[in-house]
């Protein structure tokens, strides 16, 4: 009986799940490359854009990883009240709507902005946010926080018996960080800055806003100009294929990067970071992660400001877009999760190399490419303006996949390992098997990916720039046009309404899938 639990996670639709992902990425991918062969080829222009899309990327990702050791560093080593607070607050850019972190930074770094103002008062010039440091200052941004949770995890999966023995051969701040703390690094820091370099090269609304001009260009950018401006579909679909050749390239250098193993073995006990004595020390950890923590919610702390008095003279069309963005990332949960769960349950059991490949695809491909691919397959049966919602759902929803498998396949692994042989030797059908052990104990997952993939949804300024015309605009749509025309205080109303609802949606499903479990 104990071999019917393998068939009991297992179940039959993770491979119709894998093949219609495939379907739906290798779909436009044709597509864009049937329409590349009709271009010219690329011009001095798309070079530049390529240059500067990987100067920038890489740029971008030394900066976050330089900036994030000491601040890793110094929070691992140092304990005072609302730590726990400040790490949680660290994930928060990541369900930052791009336009909203935009808003936050120019309320701060702009022309207008609280630095140039003190500026103004010694007598200097305003800081000039536009071009391709603001490029770069917005990737860090998003990234910094990123790279020093990675580099938490890294610091806390040293085993305390390696840091106690350390202690006891006496070894000094110095020794310790170069026999303990420096293999660790090794192995981290090189898997970070190409997860960085990749979100950079993808990265579009960062660029849209703050590139400035035809010398801050990212392929992205290029890519949506060659399509709305000149509708030259062709150069399009080739720009198209060199940014997924440049995904590829960093995706296969992620794989053979380093990956971020434990410094050995312990007795699982909590590592704590023995701290420098002296004040200078406690001094520059106490600058670290106040000047980190200021760079972060000093923005957001800015937009609140500057948006409340927006809110009244926000036009209806604003709230209409917030609806049909709330719709949109509610279709683009559904996907997500008719497509997760199934996957979800083929990975945790006996893993096939094509299925993995399948549900991890959109991580290699850019979100302009899938719309470009998508409006290519249906411009000859309908017109595209009348399927901009649902192209966005779909397309939010294959790129939220891989986030929401993360916490969804170990979840199912450690059910099966704990309930899988006790069901099958009852006796317990795969619908009850679902029922009665899985879901209940996978609903915290579920719950929290639900409200990652809506969050993500509902800020993405991206595939809908392709298709949508002012009936259809989302509300990122929306904000990115109040700004555009200088609108700016409805533009900071529209932003913090953008907040408010995605923090709204994430957790409502978040704290869904928790339940009455008290967490």
């Amino acid at each position: 009986m104990a071999g019917r639990a393998e068939p009991l996670i297992r179940g039959g639709g993770g491979g119709i799940a894998a093949a219609l992902c495939l379907a739906l990425m290798a779909g436009p991918l044709l597509a864009v490359a049937l329409r590349a062969g009709d271009s010219a080829g690329l011009g001095p222009g798309d070079w530049a854009a390529i240059r500067f899309t990987v100067t920038q990327a890489a740029l971008s990702a030394v900066l976050s990883v330089a900036l994030a050791v000491p601040a890793a560093r110094a929070l691992m080593r140092r304990r005072f009240p609302g730590r726990g607070l400040a790490i949680t607050l660290l994930g928060a850019p990541f369900l930052l709507p791009t336009l909203v972190a935009v808003m936050g930074l120019l309320a701060v770094f702009g022309r207008n902005g609280l630095v140039s103002q003190g500026l103004a008062l010694l007598g200097l010039p305003p800081l000039q946010i536009y071009g391709f440091h603001g490029v770069v200052l917005g990737h860090v941004f998003f990234n910094l926080p990123l790279v020093t949770r990675l580099l938490l995890q890294g610091w806390q999966g040293i085993p305390a018996e390696r840091l106690r023995l350390s202690e006891s051969l006496g070894f000094g701040p110095r020794e310790m960080f170069r026999h303990v703390e420096l293999p660790m690094l090794a192995r981290v820091v090189p898997g970070a800055l190409l997860v960085v370099f990749l979100i950079c090269t993808t990265s579009f609304a960062v660029a849209l806003t703050l590139g400035g001009g035809p010398r801050a260009t990212t392929v992205e950018l290029a890519i949506y100009q060659a399509f709305r401006f000149d509708f030259d579909l062709g150069r399009a679909a080739m720009l198209a294929g060199v940014q997924v050749a440049l995904c590829v390239a960093a995706v296969l250098a992620l794989r053979l990067a380093p990956l971020p193993v434990g410094a050995g073995t312990g007795l699982d006990r909590c590592a704590v970071l023995r701290p420098p004595r002296g004040t200078l020390a406690r001094l520059q950890d106490t600058v670290v992660i106040g000047s980190v923590l200021g760079f972060l919610l000093l923005p957001l702390t800015m937009l609140v400001v500057d948006g409340l008095p927006g809110l009244v003279l926000l036009p209806d069309t604003v709230w209409a877009a917030a609806l049909r963005s709330l719709a949109v990332a509610l279709g683009s949960v559904a996907v997500t999760l008719a497509l997760a769960v199934p996957l979800a349950f083929r990975l945790a059991g006996a893993r096939a190399l094509w299925v993995e490949v399948a549900a991890n695809l959109s991580i290699a491909v850019s979100p302009l490419v899938l719309g470009l691919g998508l409006f290519l397959i249906v411009l000859p049966l309908v017109d595209p303006r009348l399927m901009a919602l649902p192209v966005t759902a779909l397309v939010n929803a294959l790129l939220s996949l891989p986030f929401v498998l993360r916490a969804l396949v170990p979840a199912i692994q450690e059910v099966n390992a704990g309930y899988g042989r006790l069901a099958a030797s009852l006796g317990m059908g795969r619908a009850d098997w679902l029922r009665l052990v899985v879901l209940p104990r996978v609903r915290g997952p579920l719950g929290f990916g639900a409200g990652l993939a809506a969050a993500l949804s509902i800020g993405d300024l991206g595939v809908i720039t392709l298709f949508a015309d002012g009936a259809r605009e989302t509300l990122p749509l929306a904000l990115f046009r109040l700004m555009g025309a200088y609108r700016l205080t409805e533009a900071a109303g529209a932003a913090l309404v953008l907040l408010g609802l995605t923090l709204a949606v994430f957790w409502i499903f978040d704290r869904g899938g928790r339940g009455r479990a008290g967490l």
